[in-house]
């Protein structure tokens, strides 16, 4: 018996790939859309992709292609092949501005985009495209049921692009750049003041400001001192009792000791 079921999958699996190559090679569109839909309603999205991209131009314009584009948007989603299905999407929204399928093919296109986002540390051309594809959905839609999911996307977009920025400026800090890096955290803090690094980007420009004034020439300490003063006063009055309380006001005092030789 077990001989005899053996024998039967084989000849499936070959009459399956039989009719997958007969569907490739022939001209009729009409036996490829009819296996394409099986294959994807079977969740074998890679092979109908194949055949889906053979008869797209011959279905563009027409009746079915609606469904076709739909399919072959959600088959390069569903194989995360994220840039092909970004654009499958947008062209479905396009295409078919009154589809009932509209509304969710720009949420996923947009999701689409928000998956090829890369890792914070690394250029974010990608995280600046998939937030305006994401804020534009939102604002098309609203009221949408994927609304939730698509401000969610957002804020960890935008989050992304906030520890980007953040981190930019702390690289100036590390390399003794410190001018940089008072601008760079200045600029940081207003395009950010909710952010949660405010206390870091804080200390962190109190810290390049002190380092950049005991480092200076005699003829620009003091104005320097002063200012690394103010940064100091800043931090303190944002977090009283920063993680960085017992560091920077050792630091203070010695300001405060340096800048008594100019009160002299």
């Amino acid at each position: 018996m077990k001989k005899i079921i053996s024998v039967l999958l084989v000849v499936l699996f070959f009459c399956s790939c039989s009719e997958y190559q007969t569907a490739l090679k022939t001209e009729d569109v009409a036996i490829k859309f009819e296996l394409a839909t099986k294959l994807y309603d079977a969740g074998k999205y890679t092979k109908a992709i194949r055949l889906f991209e053979q008869m797209a131009s011959a279905y563009r314009g027409k009746p079915q292609g609606e469904k076709l584009f739909y399919m072959y948007a959600q088959s390069c989603y569903k194989t995360k092949q994220y840039y092909i299905a970004g654009y499958q999407f947008d062209s479905f929204v396009s295409g078919y501005p009154k589809s009932e399928k509209s509304e969710e093919c720009a949420y996923l296109g947009a999701q689409s985009y928000s998956m090829l986002s890369p890792v914070y540390s690394i250029d974010q051309t990608d995280t600046f495209k998939a937030i305006e594809k994401i804020q534009g959905f939102i604002d098309r839609y609203p009221n949408s049921k994927y609304i939730a999911e698509a401000n969610a996307t957002s804020r960890k977009l935008n989050d992304k692009i906030e520890r980007k920025v953040y981190e930019n400026a702390l690289e100036y800090n590390r390399i003794s750049n410190y001018k940089s890096a008072i601008i760079a955290f200045d600029n940081f803090i207003a395009d950010f003041p909710g952010t949660p690094y405010k206390e870091k980007a804080l200390y962190f420009k109190f810290d390049s400001a002190y380092l950049l004034a005991i480092n200076s020439v005699p003829s620009k300490m003091e104005e320097r001192l002063n200012s690394a003063k103010t940064y100091y006063l800043n931090l303190v009055k944002f977090r009283p009792n920063t993680e960085y309380k017992t560091k920077v006001d050792e630091m203070s005092a010695k300001i405060d000791l340096e800048l008594q030789k100019y009160n002299k």
